[in-house]
Formats: structure tokens, sequence, C-alpha cells
């Protein structure tokens, strides 16, 4: 089974404008609402592509409430850890052009809660994998990963991280079965600005020297390296489109890989599938559908 951690999830509420003044009533065109944070993303897209899950984090108050009840009608299996105070957050995404997001903070975690969640994610087995994926909230010990990772250290479950910086790194020693930087992510972890393919796969190249066992690597309109655990390179190109939206696409690029991993056990297919997953959100308003992604296949 995967599991996927959303540890600070959020409701999205996307306005369309056709102009925005600062300072002025602005008008919008239309509304969406889209139930996230990175690990939902996740088990929406595996969800999409036959593949279950369980999704599982923080939630509390009705924002809470509201996306439990969305992810549950999705057919995803839910094992939220409720909170006693504050509301799941919302977040403002305004688009007039240009993408200007406003991100909230969120609730607060007590340490009784961060209790809770760690005796939910001790019952996981050998051959389930975890999806920890997105920052930390600062309510929050800014090395949760590796004390979850050490909690589950030898039981043979396999850990997916997708995170920035230092709390990618420091998860390394754990031996994660996948990773997943970006471009930019992967140079900020080295302090170097990658401008060539060869960096890509130099940089790569080192983090499984430190750990990972495979790493996949998104590099935009350049397409996407995997680094695989015997040492093999994967390269697909990217699809052509016109971009819409680029929230939710890593996700479901990661979703795509994983799904493609399961059900076939093939590294080209599930580098395949993670790339027209993640463009096919791209090419969408929202999270793309199991249509979109395969019509790109």
């Amino acid at each position: 089974m995967i599991y996927t951690l959303t540890l600070n999830p959020a409701i999205d509420y996307v306005v369309f404008l056709d102009k925005f003044n600062i300072g002025e009533i602005n008008r919008s065109q239309t509304e969406k609402l889209f139930f996230a944070g990175k690990g939902i993303n996740v088990s929406f897209v595996l969800n999409e592509l036959g593949v279950k899950s369980v999704a599982t984090g923080f939630i509390a108050g009705f924002t809470g409430e509201a996306l439990e009840k969305a992810v549950e009608n999705e057919n995803i299996k839910s094992g939220f850890v409720r909170l006693k105070n504050g509301n799941t957050r919302i977040n403002l995404k305004l688009r007039h052009g240009n993408e200007t997001d406003i991100n909230t903070n969120g609730p607060y975690v007590e340490n009784s809660d961060i209790q809770r969640l760690y005796k939910k994610l001790d019952t996981l087995n050998s051959g389930d994998f975890l999806v920890l994926s997105g920052s930390v909230p600062k309510t929050l010990p800014n090395n949760i990963y590796e004390i979850i990772m050490e909690r589950l250290e030898g039981r043979g479950v396999r850990f997916i991280v997708d995170a920035e910086k230092e709390l990618l790194l420091n998860t390394l020693k754990y031996k994660p079965f996948l990773v997943k930087p970006n471009t930019y992510e992967l140079g900020e972890m080295f302090g170097v600005k990658i401008s060539v393919d060869e960096q890509v796969s130099e940089y790569a190249e080192k983090l499984k020297e430190m750990g990972a066992q495979n790493v996949l690597v998104s590099m935009g309109e350049k397409g996407a390296l995997l680094f695989d655990e015997v040492g093999k390179q994967h390269f697909v190109a990217a699809h052509t489109g016109k971009a819409i939206n680029t929230v939710g696409a890593g996700d479901s690029m990661l979703a795509g890989f994983l799904a493609g991993y399961i059900l076939k056990n093939n590294f080209d297919y599930a580098l395949k599938l993670g790339s027209a997953s993640g463009s096919a959100t791209a090419f969408s308003e929202g999270l793309a559908n199991k249509e979109q992604i395969y019509k790109l296949m």
C-alpha cells in the first residue's frame, strides 16, 4: 500500500481575473476550489491511475472536514489526525496572466497530535511505500521526516521524499527508495546553479552516493531524468503544450512514476507515465485525470 503524508494540507481557492489592481475592488471571472497539499495531490493522481493509497496528515476544523470528505468521495482511504483547535488552511491563488499565490500558515499542532501520527505510521508493513513530501510547518519539529524514517527503519518500508534542501538531504542516511528534486532544487542542495544537462546527471549521482536508491529529476521543458538503483540513467523528453497551471505538476509526476513502477515494475514505463502525468496537470486548470494523462503516453 502507498501512504501519502501531508503535514499541512490546504484548500486552494483559485480566483481567475481579467485584471488585478492593488487597492481596488477586483471582480473575478470565475473561481475554483481544489483540495490540496503535496501528498494529497499524489493520492488524487494515483487514484486516477487505478492505484490505491491512504492519505494521512493533520486536519482541523470545518475546512479539515471538507477536505477529508473530498478525499473519501474520490474513494481514497483517509487516515488523518484531527486536531482539536484551528482550521485547515485556505490558500488564495490569483490567476490574471501571472500566478500570484498567498499561502497561509495552518493550525497549531501539539506534541500529543504528533504522537498520534507516529502511532498511525507505526502500522506500516514491509513493502509499503510512504511518500514524505512538502515543507514542514513551523509548529512541527523540523526533523520530523528523519524521526519518522528512524522509527520505521528496518521494517522494509520504502520511503519517497519530495522536499527541498536540507529537509531532503538529511533523509539520505535512511536510504530512501526515491527522491524527486527539480533542477532548481537540485542545484540549491549543492550550492550551484545548474545550467547544462550534464550537471543534472552529476548531482543526481551525488544524491545516490549519499544514500538515495533512485533519483528522479524533473527538468521542466527539458524533460526528466531518472538515475536508477543500479546506476542506469533514463531520460524522457518534455511534452509540448500550453502550460496553464504549475501547481501539482511535480506531485503528479511523482504519482505517475509510482503508479508506473507498481503496475509494470519497469523504470522506463514509470518515467514515461510520470512525465505524462506531470505534463497533463501543467496543461490543465487542476490535477489531470486519467484520460488527459494517457493521451500523452
